[in-house]
């Protein structure tokens, strides 16, 4: 392998030039830390050192009893995509496009100007608007920022605060690219149950005494469960945070304007750093790819610097853009139908899954309803794709993929009663069918 060096730094820089140089491929074992400093001489702490460098710049990961290898670009499972055109989407975890509003419509209203370099980042107008929005559930000082979306918020928030090697608590399952974000940055992962009222207390505690150093919770219509915090659920949440006032807390509330569901709060008044996104792909479209973030001043400042109006601030027209949707009395109409109906599909699909003996514990809000099978999800879905039906199995939103084994995530915003209806029919023939080849 040809590693060379007598001080830690050397040894990783010798590594990093063989990955550079392609001599070290991904997924290739580095020499166990006794037989590598044997080899070169030294110490073995100065080669355990040297490993645990390269794992925290993202060279080489850690696999416990399999050793250090180098890192290859993980394989990360998105939204909306894989989908057969013959098979009817409920998987792809997209909003109605009937129920988003005109976004070209709304390019040509207003007082839109091009800005040049050195113009404030932020439009006066979408600032205040989100500033009063904000006001309503946050009771003390905050800054409004605006960022490309959640997952920008979420992994510049992480990143301002964190490095590679940290604990983040997250739920389980979890949303597809909080996942992503976090085995992209390094950060290690403290899977907190949910049920139908979010977040498990238990389970938060236990994330938080193991050394988690931030938490990222969805306050409601969590993806993929369905889930929202009560106000009781969030109450006990808040208790347990407010006895670890120095974690960063992010609530990613995805699903704001649209959701069935008020906003209960997390984060208890002794949080120092903190976060509440924000983003308006669920109600206004994906394409407009940008969050608003309200957080107290030092996380807002450490976000403001990642943000900077020189180099990577959010297009002012897309911000204009959302300015113009968010004022516009037609847009409140259309939100206010959408919550109803994305209500009454989600609530219709449980009705239908029940009227088949296939139990959903609580009633989901979003855009997509959380299954729990006693068969194999991955032979379900298989099984469900021959018959015409697209799903996702629950493995892919776990932060262990080897859990949820048992569970398929069902997208609801688009389903009719007469689809509701099939699918629930044809789901329960699929489940009796692994059933009884299970036995046999």
């Amino acid at each position: 392998m040809g590693i060379r060096g007598v001080t830690a730094a050397e040894i990783a820089g010798s590594v990093r030039d063989q990955v550079a140089s392609g001599e070290l491929a991904p997924r290739t074992s580095l020499p166990p830390v006794r037989t590598l400093a044997a080899e070169l001489g030294v110490n073995r702490n100065t080669v355990a050192l040297a490993y645990r460098r390269l794992v925290e710049a993202g060279v080489a990961e850690t696999r416990g009893r399999g050793g250090t290898v180098v890192a290859a670009v993980p394989h990360l499972a998105r939204e909306g995509v894989g989908v057969d055109a013959d098979c009817v989407d409920l998987a792809g975890g997209n909003p109605d496009p009937r129920l988003l509003p005109d976004i070209l419509a709304a390019t040509r209203r207003g007082d839109y100007s091009p800005p040049l370099y050195g113009a404030p980042a932020v439009d006066a107008g979408l600032e205040a608007w989100a500033g009063a929005d904000f006001a309503e559930d946050i009771d003390h000082p905050f800054r409004t920022l605006v960022t490309h979306g959640a997952v920008d918020a979420t992994e510049r928030l992480l990143n301002a605060h964190l490095t590679r090697g940290d604990l983040v608590a997250i739920e389980d399952p979890c949303f597809l690219a909080s996942i992503g974000t976090l085995r992209l940055n390094g950060y290690r992962t403290a899977p907190v149950g949910v049920d139908g009222a979010g977040m498990r207390p238990d389970a938060l505690r236990a994330a938080l005494e193991a050394g988690a150093r931030a938490v990222v919770c969805t306050p409601r219509a969590h993806n993929p469960t369905g889930a929202s915090l009560t106000e009781e659920r969030a109450a006990d949440l808040r208790a347990i945070l407010a006895e670890h006032p120095q974690v960063l807390v992010i609530e990613d509330d995805h699903f704001s304007a649209v959701s069935a569901r008020p906003y209960h709060r997390i984060t208890p008044p002794s949080s120092s750093r903190w976060a509440l996104v924000r983003s308006v792909s669920k109600f206004l479209g994906p394409d407009l790819r940008l969050a608003l973030v309200a957080a107290d001043a030092e996380t807002a400042a450490r976000l403001e610097a990642r943000l900077s109006a020189g180099t990577t601030w959010v297009s002012r027209l897309l911000q204009h853009v959302t300015r113009e949707l968010l004022l516009d009395p037609r847009v409140h109409e259309l939100h206010e139908r959408a919550r109803e109906l994305y209500a009454q599909r989600s609530g219709l699909l449980v009705e239908r899954l029940h009227a088949q003996g296939i139990e959903v514990p609580h009633r989901p809000d979003g855009l997509n309803v959380w299954v729990q099978l006693d068969v194999d999800a991955r032979a379900a879905v298989a099984a469900l794709a021959q018959r015409g039906w697209a799903v996702r199995p629950g493995y892919l939103f776990a932060p262990d993929p080897a859990a949820h084994q048992g569970a398929i995530r069902v997208t609801s915003s688009t389903v009719t009663e007469p689809q509701a209806e099939a699918f629930a029919a044809e789901l329960a023939a699929v489940v009796k069918e692994l059933r009884s080849a299970a036995v046999n």
